[in-house]
């Protein structure tokens, strides 16, 4: 998921010589962080729904309970800032993520799902408060003029890091050894199903611990590392649309904004709801045997991701690829919808250049209505390539939609970017709506109509809904 984008902020550093490389490669890390933890839940989700014996609504609410957090703590979070200042909100929040992931140990022991929900809830609690701190910092770390390029910086390493951690959780959790292995295999299949799911279950204890550890590192560098003041945000400048203001109260009254408001929202909730159930899409689709293409994908991702667990002394996790279609298969094409976005994004800034915005937006939503209503029409791999290639349609959605939602806004700006920040709640809200439907409504290719009506309202945002009246 894109990051807020912020505008660049007046500082003293602008008239200091002085480096921010070091600084700089902190915040980058710390976004690269925030897109890793975040599409973990795509391979989470599924994980927990066997562990923890869930259906497809119940397991939906991981993603409820780590995306709700942004609605719940996006204001407070603002007022633990004004407390403590940027700096010492980024350590706060690297705590409290490391809080969050050590209830991950608590939770496998027990595999009781409402502690794994607390602690999603923690760490997505932990992000927001990043969040709100860490975009305004991203503008000053150097000059002014090349904030937009530090931006766009954060936002690749953000999607890279959201692109490689389903494909590393996937070997964790479906692809590991143990698994792997037919020996091991036939003496976990005769153990009663409750110890099987207790073993199971400890597999999420290494990753977390793992994060955990790197958090409160991340949490002392920063408390040591000498970042700039923020002095003080910039003030509004002169409205190009300041007759349009006349009359109004509040954010509200701007039509295109509460229509924009509900484009983040369904934005967010399909970007979030197509990786949360592509491998269950993929399980549902009963394939017995991959394409070529599909077979060497996953053979030579697989092999990059053991040789960097070789380079660290961790076991190698070979993939039965002759089996068909596996959790561990469909965590390497959850990999490749988050690496589609990547691709997207750094594709998409020079044709965002080149051509207008608002045209290349209504291209990929009406690509998005066709590819899913494609692949609910269709079967097998077909149906999830279809579905992955959503991912490079979502890529342009956020930086387009995010400014046509604030034109015109005047003094009311910033009030309506919190508007829409808080609207990131999308993703809590529509993978649980295609959970219900696939338990109670004809199962997952009936589910994907959700996602199908979202990117239909955002084409309607795209050729209407984005006017200012």
């Amino acid at each position: 998921m894109a990051t807020p984008v912020t505008s660049p902020l007046r500082s003293n550093s602008d008239t200091v010589t002085r480096s921010y490389a070091g600084p700089m490669v902190l915040m980058t890390l710390l976004f690269l962080l925030f897109g890793a933890v975040t599409n973990f839940n795509d391979v989470l989700m599924p994980y927990l729904k066997d562990v923890c014996q869930l259906t497809d609504l119940q397991s939906s609410a991981v993603q409820s309970a780590f995306f709700g957090a942004y609605f719940l703590m996006s204001l407070p979070a603002g007022k633990v800032l004004e407390r403590l200042g940027y700096q010492r909100g980024i350590v706060v929040g690297l705590l409290v993520m490391a809080g969050g992931a050590l209830l991950f140990v608590p939770a496998a022991n027990t595999r009781a799902f409402p502690l794994f929900l607390t602690a999603l809830a923690v760490l997505g609690a932990g992000i927001t408060l990043l969040q709100v701190a860490a975009n305004p910092y991203v503008s000053v770390l150097g000059p002014a003029r090349r904030a937009a390029s530090r931006v766009s910086i954060v936002g690749v390493a953000n999607n890279f890091g959201g692109a490689i951690s389903p494909l590393v959780g996937g070997l964790i959790l479906f692809g590991s050894a143990v698994a792997a292995s037919s020996a091991a295999a036939r003496r976990l299949a005769a153990l009663p199903l409750m110890q099987q799911l207790a073993l199971k279950a400890q597999l999420v204890k290494g990753p977390y611990l793992g994060l955990a550890a790197l958090l409160v590192v991340l949490a002392g560098l920063f408390f040591v590392v000498r970042l700039p003041d923020i002095e003080s945000l910039p003030e509004e400048e002169a409205l190009e649309h300041q007759p349009v203001a006349a009359g109004r109260r509040s954010a509200l009254n701007y039509r295109h904004l509460v229509l924009g408001i509900g484009a983040i929202f369904v934005y967010v909730g399909v970007e979030v709801g197509l990786g949360s159930f592509l491998i269950r899409y993929g399980e549902s689709q009963h394939i017995q045997q991959l394409s070529a293409f599909t077979q060497s994908l996953v053979r030579g991702l697989n092999a990059a991701t053991n040789y960097a667990y070789f380079l660290f002394g961790a076991t190698p996790s070979p993939l039965d690829t002759a089996a068909g279609f596996t959790k561990a298969v469909g965590a390497v094409l959850v990999s490749s919808y988050w690496f589609g976005s990547l691709v997207g994004r750094v594709v998409g800034i020079p044709l965002l250049l080149k051509f207008h915005n608002r045209v290349l937006l209504v291209a990929v939503c009406a690509a998005g209505v066709t590819l899913v209503g494609a692949s609910v029409l269709s079967q097998g791999e077909t149906a999830l390539w279809l579905v992955v290639l959503c991912g490079l349609m979502n890529s342009i959605m956020w930086p387009v939609i995010f400014p046509l939602a604030i034109t015109g806004l005047g003094p009311f700006t910033k009030q309506g970017s919190s508007y829409l920040i808080m609207a990131i709640v999308g993703g809590a809200i529509i993978p649980p709506l295609m959970g219900f439907i696939s338990t109670h409504g004809g199962g997952l290719r009936v589910a994907m109509l959700v996602p199908a009506l979202c990117y239909a309202y955002l084409l309607f945002y795209a050729l209407s809904g984005y006017r200012v009246r």
